[in-house]
């Protein structure tokens, strides 16, 4: 199935199972959100790349409710969910549409992606940071929450058991493991220190890796 199959097949417990997938969840998501925000300016517009059932806006909403937020995901039934979750809640927008082709109209201050940009290509990756970049106002923020290699083979195989056998003590079911097994085959993961290569080649003045925990890093890129 395509990733946009995938993603579709399990828009409904997506979210349910976050914290079961996401052993760091709270620091991952939260606490470096929290982080975050009080570092840099207050941004007036944020771009979510990937967004889903808009997790990684809810963070930012919720630390930033000023600024005005647009979603974009290629899976239109996740972003349904993420439309029921921010009803009633003015400056957020979702819009379908396949962010390696094409961005929406206008400039950011920040650019926000949470385990999405692991299933591109690394000639893809960089090509986005580019885009990413351009999008951007000097100290403009990238932020990328992602899923990464441990660069070694026998690290990254650590990481992999030790990532699964949480999984299976997790509560999540057969199907779900299963599922996830097949996702897991879209992934094109890079390490975290290849990325900051990307990203110092695509002209960002700082790239820094504000957290990390087994395979979930978070990267910022300040133009």
């Amino acid at each position: 199935m395509t990733i946009e199959e995938q993603f579709n097949l399990v828009a409904k417990e997506y979210d349910r199972n976050r914290r079961k997938f996401i052993p760091c969840f709270d620091d991952y998501y939260e606490t470096v959100t929290r982080q975050i925000l009080f570092y840099i300016d207050p941004p007036n517009r944020v771009l979510d790349l990937g967004a889903g059932t808009g997790l990684l806006t809810y963070y930012w909403h919720k630390e930033c409710p000023s600024a005005e937020y647009v979603l974009v995901d290629i899976a239109d039934e996740m972003l349904e969910i993420s439309r029921k979750r921010f009803t009633g809640i003015d400056r957020i927008q979702h819009i379908t549409l396949e962010y390696t082709k094409e961005f929406p109209e206008g400039n950011f201050d920040a650019i926000i992606s949470a385990l999405s940009i692991h299933h591109l290509e690394d000639i893809q990756k960089e090509e986005l940071f580019k885009r990413i970049y351009n999008k951007l106002p000097k100290n403009g923020v990238f932020v990328n929450y992602d899923q990464f290699c441990a660069g070694t083979t026998k690290i990254n195989n650590w990481f992999e058991a030790y990532w699964e056998k949480q999984l299976f003590k997790s509560g999540l079911t057969k199907r779900d493991i299963e599922l996830w097994k097949e996702r897991r085959k879209l992934d094109k993961e890079c390490s975290v220190e290849a990325e900051i290569e990307m990203l110092y080649r695509c002209n960002f003045s700082e790239v820094k890796c504000l957290y990390t925990y087994h395979k979930f890093s978070v990267i910022i890129a300040i133009k």
